[in-house]
């Protein structure tokens, strides 16, 4: 793997592993990628780790739809009327320009990755 897309999905990583965001399995998941790639830096330990990482993350970032249906659901009673009434305004508008997927720190991070490797499209 080359510098620049080791750099690329290190820094991902990096977000992933402690993104408030982010689910535990994900975190660990990044944080088991990172320790990974830090004992054994051979092209195909680093190449084998981030294969089994972008494999994890697969099907993970929540799509835009799913922000909006949690938004319009269970979002009123967690984060109250207002503050669900404003994401889902903010989530539509994302949603018209064309954003498919969730834009919280985790969510964007994976699907950065996964677009990467040609997984999804953003």
């Amino acid at each position: 793997m080359d510098k620049e897309l080791f750099d690329y999905v290190a820094a991902r990583a990096d977000v992933l592993a402690t993104a408030d965001s982010a689910k535990q399995a994900t975190k660990d998941a990044a944080v088991a990628w990172k320790e990974a790639v830090a004992a054994d830096p051979s092209d195909a330990a680093v190449e084998a780790a981030t294969a089994k990482f972008v494999d994890f993350l697969e099907g993970r970032p929540n799509t835009i739809e799913g922000v909006i249906a949690f938004l319009e659901g269970p979002a009123k009673q967690m984060l109250g009327e207002e503050a669900a009434a404003a994401g889902l305004a903010a989530q539509l508008a994302r949603k018209e320009a064309g954003a498919k997927w969730c834009d919280c720190p985790a969510c964007t991070a994976a699907t950065e990755i996964l677009a990467k490797f040609g997984r999804i499209e953003l």
